[in-house]
């Protein structure tokens, strides 16, 4: 059982910078793949981006390729989400998520995580 929770959300100015950290409380951190969702107002959640446990090769939604970065640091069981360049658009509530038994076919599905975070809120402003 795996228990995850976000932070680092807030208000930020087009353009600007935010980092999410996701941290994780236990099971084996490692063996897991990561990914982050997103929910903006009045629309359905979608993927963003993941991490696969394995292979370490990362994901992204076209919606954010070459603005935001996965990663994670195993030691202290906790992912990030590096966004940039970011955009009004990109105002949503994020969510990390876990899963054991994702596969790169099947990484940006809901039903392909098992443990969730509550979310972290994220304003892109001016």
């Amino acid at each position: 059982q795996v228990q995850l929770e976000e932070s680092g959300g807030g208000l930020v100015q087009p353009g600007g910078s935010l980092r999410l950290s996701c941290a994780a409380s236990g099971g084996t951190f490692n063996t897991y793949t990561v990914g982050w969702f997103r929910q903006g107002p009045g629309k359905e959640r979608e993927f963003v981006a993941a991490l696969k446990r394995n292979s370490g090769n990362t994901y992204q939604s076209d919606s954010v390729k070459g603005r935001f970065t996965i990663s994670r640091d195993n030691a202290k069981k906790t992912v990030f989400l590096q966004m940039d360049s970011l955009k009004p658009e990109d105002t949503a509530i994020y969510y990390c998520a876990a899963s054991s038994t994702a596969i790169t076919s099947t990484l940006s599905r809901q039903s392909a995580y098992h443990y969730w975070g509550q979310g972290t809120q994220v304003t892109v402003s001016s």
